[in-house]
């Protein structure tokens, strides 16, 4: 399988077809116990533990279904949080959080904890964390499994501009209708891709949410 630059890719299958490993394996969280996985040329099974950190500071950006902000945090901290390990300088993280909060469009929330916001708000934190850092590859898992259709299709529009601005999108989802939104959907089945498939549904990737 390879994904190049800019890419939009649905990977879906059946629980324990190996999804979410894959997802794991790409964001440099697991390393591979065979074959070879490169991201930008670099061989990650080669590489130490700390250059594997590096790459996931970095070059990717996660958002999980789950949300996985920090309770006690607001907004705009959560979203900060991610370039103090970066060295940006306190004002510089803020500014940048703020930016990113307005470009997702809840730069009116920044001062609220997660419990003060709604799911669609919280997966919007999520993303604007996520693209902290400015990586080159965001990796979604399931990001609108815990929310509303007319939310969780607002939430596309985001990953959608963020594909047509350059960025690779690589989203895991058990739902035909949000793997349309990609342009390529690849199935998995017991570990293995059993489809891969250009996505013939254009028209959903043009979806406006007023």
């Amino acid at each position: 399988m390879n994904i190049p630059r800019g890419d939009f890719v649905s990977i879906m299958g059946p629980s324990g077809s190996g999804k979410s490993t894959l997802m794991h394996i790409i964001g440099c969280l697991l390393r591979p116990t065979e074959g070879e996985v490169k991201i930008d040329g670099l061989k990650i099974s080669e590489l130490s533990e700390s250059q594997l950190a590096t790459i996931r500071g970095q070059k990717v950006g996660f958002v999980f279904q789950q949300f996985n902000l920090l309770p006690r945090l607001n907004a705009l901290r959560n979203v900060a949080l991610p370039l103090s390990f970066q060295g940006f300088e306190r004002e510089e993280r803020f500014e940048r959080a703020r930016i990113l909060l307005e470009k997702v469009g809840i730069g009116d929330r920044t001062d609220h904890n997660p419990n003060e916001l709604s799911g669609g708000q919280k997966q919007r934190v999520a993303i604007a964390r996520a693209l902290a850092p400015d990586p080159a590859i965001v990796l979604a898992d399931e990001p609108t499994g815990n929310l509303d259709t007319k939310t969780g299709e607002e939430i596309m529009n985001i990953f959608k501009d963020l594909n047509d601005q350059g960025r690779t999108i690589v989203m895991v989802t058990h739902e035909t209708h949000i793997a349309e939104w990609g342009k390529r959907n690849i199935h998995l089945k017991d570990g293995k891709i059993v489809e891969a498939e250009e996505n013939s549904s254009k028209e959903k990737r043009g979806v406006s949410i007023g």
